[in-house]
């Protein structure tokens, strides 16, 4: 092999072994303009409707109300309380994500009036009967993850950029996922499809009815997750957002938790 065809090959080496390099860096790059295009909406609180379908598509609703609050320097806290029906009526969960390590979370229990924290290996469990998890209810910190750019796709007539996220707790219940970012619409996730441990489709996520609020932020009023392996589905409806309400830390506390369910 003549000096020319060798190095040929070699720069074409190079080239291929440098492909997933690019597609970690741009995956990363897409992330970070997504979490600086949701920086700085402060605090807001939601009324919302959660629809359950079971496989035979029979439905049942419940309505909740959430307060959430953004931090800096770690990740933001949340919390989620249902007002009906009577069996759910008062128990509350509340979520403190972190950029580093495990979340926090706790759910009180209105039957009992006690408040019980989640263990880390439990939150793939499902969230009060439905399809999400607990940890889908984390806020989605760039350091929760790995990230590499996949593709672009056309989906609901935009040009969405594909970039697989790798969590990077050994304790989620996913392998990894696709989530489908649109540039145009200030980088707002469309879609996200979920893998389980051994790789296979397990859910997908949907986001519908974006709203643009103070100018900026571009929030959903729907969420509808599809289990492929149970068959069920859960709708989020979000009927109000208050970004007018300024809450603070004192509202997120285990006191704040009993007081919200009861």
């Amino acid at each position: 092999m003549n000096t020319h065809k060798t190095k040929q090959i070699l720069v074409l080496g190079l080239a291929f072994a440098a492909l997933p390099l690019l597609g970690q860096d741009k995956g990363m790059d897409i992330a970070k303009k997504y979490d600086e295009a949701y920086t700085g909406w402060g605090s807001y609180t939601t009324d919302s409707k959660m629809v359950l379908k079971n496989r035979h598509g029979q439905e049942t609703s419940r309505s909740l109300s959430g307060k959430n609050l953004e931090q800096v320097e770690d990740g933001d806290k949340s919390m989620i309380t249902f007002n009906s029906p009577k069996d759910v009526e008062g128990t509350a969960v509340m979520t403190f994500t972190h950029k580093v390590g495990s979340d926090d979370q706790w759910l009180y229990l209105p039957a009992i009036k006690r408040v019980k924290r989640i263990a880390s290996n439990n939150k793939s469990g499902p969230f009060v009967g439905s399809e999400f998890a607990y940890e889908d209810l984390s806020s989605q910190e760039i350091e929760k993850y790995t990230y590499k750019y996949l593709r672009d796709e056309e989906l609901n007539g935009s040009n969405c950029h594909v970039v697989e996220r790798d969590p990077v707790d050994p304790k989620s219940g996913y392998k990894n996922m696709h989530v489908w970012y649109n540039p145009s619409k200030g980088y707002r996730i469309e879609k996200i499809v979920f893998f389980d441990r051994k790789g296979s489709k397990f859910k997908t996520l949907t986001y519908g009815g974006y709203k643009l609020y103070k100018d900026k932020f571009w929030f959903m009023d729907e969420l509808h997750m599809v289990n492929h392996i149970s068959k069920k589905e859960t709708r989020i409806i979000f009927e109000k957002y208050d970004f007018a309400v300024e809450l603070g830390d004192e509202e997120f506390s285990q006191n704040g938790l009993i007081r919200a369910g009861g």
